[in-house]
């Protein structure tokens, strides 16, 4: 009877990971990021690190340019299981918890810090909530975030103030909080997938976009733009997301190693962003794009109160969340 009880207690410790991962785990990684994308380096250095960290026995098989699917497929795919991590916006995962795209709503954060510190589980009580209930209706759950720096407007025309886009078709990420900010500024929101986005912006099918300058440098849309807008409007950080099964098989000591990595990540993006967006700047501007900010009179507030007002209407219920998240320090 002891040998019997002895057994089962080492079953129990099994299943709940204390002495899980007998055997290296090879973790299939997907992303949407290109070759030239800050998106690609992250994905190649977290998986450096969490290998170099776990000593071999994590190791991530890396998938970019969607090449296991675009945004809705590949969070389908870590739901499922068939591949076990990612990153993406937050508001990707908005189609299975709608209160978690919360964490991209436009104009809530300060500045980058204070955007990395409200989306990571170890300093944001608000997203330790909703990952409580992420892992009850999509069978994963949020491990870190990853910062771009600050999401800007381009055109193929000046812009100063909403009143400009006025039947402007602007592209949007292909998800509701994109289409909701894009209406705020006074533009009809147009979904475009990353990879097809350079076409659409070349053949006039959208007349502009929004995304960090670095991408808007990486991805060559100063071929086909005219303007950049310095909007500001989103602090663009991107959740790194694992199916939860996944999760559960690594050992106690390998989740909190990759937890170690998470946050180590997320600094050294922040540092990224700082210096690449400075750079990505003077580069885009020797292609002779014209940069507007406030200086030269675009009206960024009739932007950000616009825009409040419409996320507002369309998302009533964040209201308490945002008030928690801009209290976050």
């Amino acid at each position: 009877m002891k040998k019997l009880l002895s057994f089962l207690c080492l079953c129990v410790a099994f299943g709940s990971g204390a002495f899980a991962q007998s055997k290296p785990v090879v973790i299939k990684y997907a992303h949407v990021g290109m070759a030239n994308e800050s998106q690609t380096r992250y994905a190649a250095e977290l998986a450096d690190l969490i290998k170099e960290k776990t000593q071999g026995e994590v190791t991530l098989q890396i998938f970019p340019n969607s090449q296991l699917g675009g945004v809705a497929e590949m969070v389908d795919g870590v739901k499922m299981g068939a591949i076990g991590m990612g990153h993406h916006d937050f508001a990707s995962l908005g189609k299975f918890l709608p209160d978690m795209s919360v964490f991209n709503a436009p104009y809530i954060y300060r500045d980058g810090q204070h955007a990395v510190l409200a989306t990571s589980p170890k300093t944001s009580p608000v997203l330790r909530e909703l990952n409580e209930k992420l892992v009850k209706t999509a069978n994963m759950r949020v491990l870190g975030t990853f910062y771009r720096g600050a999401r800007q407007l381009s055109t193929n025309f000046p812009v100063y103030s909403p009143a400009d886009l006025k039947g402007k078709k602007i592209r949007g990420v292909p998800l509701q909080l994109w289409q909701t900010m894009i209406q705020g500024m006074g533009a009809i929101p147009t979904p475009v997938e990353i990879t097809e986005l350079y076409t659409a912006l070349m053949s006039g099918m959208v007349s502009g976009q929004e995304n960090p300058l670095t991408n808007i440098f990486a991805l060559k849309f100063y071929e086909v733009q005219t303007h950049v807008i310095m909007t500001g409007h989103m602090q663009s950080v991107l959740s790194t997301f694992i199916n939860e099964k996944v999760w559960n098989s690594l050992s106690e000591k390998n989740r909190a190693l990759i937890d170690e990595a998470m946050v180590e990540m997320a600094n050294r993006s922040l540092q990224w962003a700082v210096g690449d967006e400075k750079e990505a700047r003077a580069k885009i501007e020797e292609k002779g794009v014209k940069f507007i900010d406030e200086s030269n009179g675009l009206n960024n507030k009739a932007f950000r109160e616009a825009v409040n007002a419409k996320m507002l209407q369309d998302f009533p219920g964040w209201k308490d969340y945002i008030a928690r998240i801009e209290q976050i320090k």
